[in-house]
């Protein structure tokens, strides 16, 4: 191929001779040398215009043969850089995969991305340049097309660096909420585990403590066995004390959230949380989510009555029914967001307990300690308490606690009722909880857990207790001749019972 001076002069001299253009250039004789170059003698005109012409062609294709390989050297620069940047974006991909975001942010500073930034400035200048002077018209559309890609490029790269830098903000953000509550997460977890190192463990079923302490984060176990819609029911272990029985239960009530049929029960807590080694019993007569287990026999309402009924695990037979004197039922005098509970059975280690309201009482939560063979009231005392004002209560060590609604994220143990002195206390222990309603609440001494139900989730707790070198909160100050009279045990002459 002829070089770019050379192929100019060509076209100028054959520009002389072509037809309809002044002949300048005559034939002339020549003469062919013994290698058989041919030699001749051509004579140009005096007028010199040509000469200028072409001396001036020269000259501009000489700055574009300048410019052109100015541009293949960028060119050659911009794939290079090109390519580093495609190594960086997946890089940035690889960081972004596994949440790296020093990574990420490291990649927006590093120096071939800054070298991609400059040159496509530089570019930017040289296009607007050329554009400026005017000389290549002919190029005109070109160069309107490379300028418009270079600023598109520009354009990209900005875009791109400012949306990733704004993503490695806000992740860098929601790294530094992770840390935080994982911080805060090991100090309560290590004042819990301070506050059982600097207290003696409390041996199962004893109640050598001055009374509740401390309730631990809940522990969401899993979701009931019937599913989501199954919001309501009851779940737990054993609550006789000293039960050598690994037993857990599990009892949602239908989506109605009063009628208890089925009801399951596993070996262990393995078994419970692979939903595996377990048997589901068809009863079709509880009513309400206040069951309770003790001593291998599940009590809870009977349905759309008045009674207490008892029922044997092992072969799942109703072995007793028994009317609860005075009590209120068919939702009558139900806790606050729980229908249907009228009858609150629990257990613990002073035996086994029911929870509810009658209208003598005009609605404040009773207290009865029964039998558990015959289901008769031994003991009855009458709290202060407005039950439908309660979002639950249980029973620990013969003392009730009384819980409250702070918020759909958090109850307060706000009330404690001793049935060993008659006396009733004000506390403050908060308790979280994960959804809104606990549908019901079961004591285990055993292992000092509650075992909650919180809108079709199995949820428990872990209780402290105060050593008995602490002092249990202040009774409440006496009320006035005026008022009524403090809680008081009542008992029960066996002629009036049942």
């Amino acid at each position: 191929m002829q070089p770019i001076p050379a192929l100019l002069t060509t076209l100028l001299l054959l520009s002389l001779v072509l037809p309809g253009q002044p002949q300048l250039v005559k034939d002339v004789p020549g003469s062919v040398d013994k290698n058989g170059i041919c030699h001749c003698v051509v004579y140009l005109p005096s007028n010199l215009v040509p000469l200028k012409q072409l001396e001036q062609l020269l000259s501009t294709a000489q700055e574009l043969m300048g410019k052109h390989e100015q541009e293949l050297s960028r060119v050659s620069e911009y794939a290079h850089a090109t390519e580093d940047q495609d190594n960086q974006v997946l890089e940035m991909n690889h960081a972004l995969k596994f949440r790296n975001p020093t990574v990420l942010a490291a990649s927006y500073e590093s120096p071939a991305f800054n070298l991609l930034r400059l040159e496509l400035e530089g570019a930017q200048e040289l296009a607007a340049q050329l554009k400026a002077k005017g000389r290549v018209s002919a190029a005109g559309d070109l160069l309107y097309q490379l300028q418009s890609q270079v600023a598109n490029a520009s354009l990209t790269l900005k875009l791109l660096a400012d949306s990733d830098q704004r993503s490695f903000h806000a992740l860098r953000q929601e790294v530094d909420v992770l840390e935080s509550r994982l911080s805060e997460c090991e100090r309560e977890k290590e004042k819990e585990e301070a506050s059982r190192n600097s207290s003696p463990l409390l041996p199962p079923g004893s109640c050598a403590h001055g009374g509740l302490q401390k309730v631990s984060r809940p522990l969401v176990v899993q979701l009931n066995w019937r599913g989501f819609s199954y919001k309501a029911g009851a779940w737990g272990r054993d609550s006789a004390t000293n039960s050598s029985s690994s037993l857990y239960w599990v009892a949602p009530l239908r989506i109605d959230g009063r009628y208890f049929d089925y009801y399951r029960l596993h070996k262990s807590y393995d078994d419970l949380v692979l939903l595996k080694n377990y048997e589901q019993w068809k009863m079709g007569y509880g009513d309400g989510s206040g069951n309770t287990v003790y001593k291998n026999f599940m009590y809870f309402n009977y349905y759309g009555t008045g009674e207490m009924a008892k029922v044997d695990l092992s072969s799942n037979s109703l072995v007793l029914r028994r009317p609860l004197p005075g009590a209120t039922y068919n939702n009558r005098f139900s806790y606050a967001g729980v229908s249907w509970k009228d009858l609150d059975f629990a257990g613990d280690e002073k035996g086994l307990w029911v929870l509810y309201a009658t209208e003598e009482s005009k609605g404040n939560l009773v207290v009865s300690l029964l039998n558990p063979n015959t289901l008769e009231v031994e003991e009855t005392w009458r709290t202060s308490q407005y039950k439908p004002a309660l979002s639950g209560a249980f029973m620990a060590c013969g003392v009730l606690y009384a819980l409250r609604s702070l918020s759909t994220r958090q109850e307060e143990i706000f009330y404690a009722f001793d049935t060993t002195t008659g006396q009733e206390h004000h506390l403050s222990i908060l308790l979280d909880k994960m959804l809104e309603t606990l549908q019901s609440i079961n004591y285990c001494p055993s292992d000092h857990k509650l075992y909650v139900y919180n809108d079709g989730y199995l949820v428990n707790y872990d209780l402290s207790f105060q050593t008995l070198k602490s002092r249990l909160p202040k009774p409440l100050v006496k009320r006035s001749s005026e008022a009524k009279a403090p809680p008081n045990a009542v008992k029960l002459n066996k002629s009036h019972r049942p």
